[in-house]
């Protein structure tokens, strides 16, 4: 098996985690992976329709689900009338900040529900324990994004 067999089958591996496991639509995954694996520095959607054999309204599809989320990311293309897309460099910590949105979510939906239970009860416990729980992670993942940031930015100047 060829080098480029084995990265299709490979994006194509991943795209169907992302799908199956991850939630994300098949077409939004495939696009995203297409764009983490090519050895392009950008595609056009034309590029990706062709590349995943998808239509270009999938390809639009996609395009909108990811761009908002910071996964890809619209670039110039001096000389061309096509929009030229890449997977923004950065994406995956970016992903992850935005996880602190659900937390915080999370953490305010647990104290709603404190708000209007009594104190002594099994729901307060329960809920407590949902408060506890996202608090820690809203004072984890910040930090722990920003570390992980600092060691790649060292590691790879």
């Amino acid at each position: 098996m060829g080098t480029n067999e084995r990265l299709r089958e490979a994006a194509e591996k991943l795209a169907l985690t992302l799908s199956a496991g991850g939630g994300m639509q098949r077409s939004t995954a495939r696009v995203m992976t297409a764009l983490v694996y090519t050895e392009q520095d950008t595609m056009t959607a034309a590029d990706l329709g062709a590349e995943l054999s998808i239509s270009s309204g999938a390809v639009s599809t996609a395009i909108k689900h990811l761009m908002p989320v910071g996964l890809i990311e619209r670039v110039p293309a001096p000389g061309s009338r096509r929009d030229h897309y890449r997977f923004r460099a950065g994406a995956w910590a970016a992903l992850m900040s935005q996880q602190n949105t659900l937390l915080a979510t999370m953490h305010n939906a647990a104290q709603e529900g404190l708000d209007a239970t009594s104190a002594d009860t099994v729901t307060a416990r329960r809920l407590h324990e949902m408060q506890d729980f996202y608090s820690f992670m809203l004072d984890e993942l910040v930090p722990l994004i920003e570390r992980w940031r600092e060691q790649y930015a060292a590691e790879h100047p």
